[in-house]
């Protein structure tokens, strides 16, 4: 009786082969999905501008007139203190930026020849910038 103790199994060269592809691909269709993210984040950030515009504009149409400055976007949530004709809330909540996680910028009056300014100043915070730093806001969304 003979006893075939070879073990079959991968050899380290097949192991280090399939890594190898697999690293490939990944090189290869990372950047791809990157790109597709920060596409989608600036498309949700063109969407929240919106609603965050229109919900302004009801605000406008029950009070004649846009929130001040020291009001800022909380006014679509709550009731400022002599607005007797505020009839909102006007959102649910305030939508806050993808990027960052930070809460959506209010100017009034405009800087950029708009009624008002909805912007976000992206992940550095500060004003201008470039890729994901840059600056979306009413005045430039598509």
């Amino acid at each position: 009786m003979k006893s075939n103790n070879r073990q079959r199994g991968f050899t380290l060269i097949e192991i280090m082969v399939v890594v190898m592809v697999i690293a490939l691909m990944g090189a290869i269709i990372g950047p791809t999905v990157f790109k597709q993210l920060d596409k989608a984040k600036v498309t949700r950030i063109a969407q929240d501008i919106r609603v965050l515009e229109g919900a302004l504009k009801f605000y406008k149409m029950d009070n004649y007139r846009y929130p001040t400055q020291a009001q800022g976007l909380e006014a679509l949530i709550t009731q400022p203190v002599g607005e007797e004709k505020w009839n909102g809330p006007y959102l649910p909540i305030l939508p806050v930026d993808p990027r960052g996680d930070s809460a959506y910028g209010y100017t009034n009056p405009s800087t950029h020849g708009k009624d008002v300014d909805v912007f976000t100043l992206g992940f550095d915070n500060q004003t201008g910038g470039e890729g994901p730093d840059k600056d979306w806001g009413n005045w430039n969304i598509k």
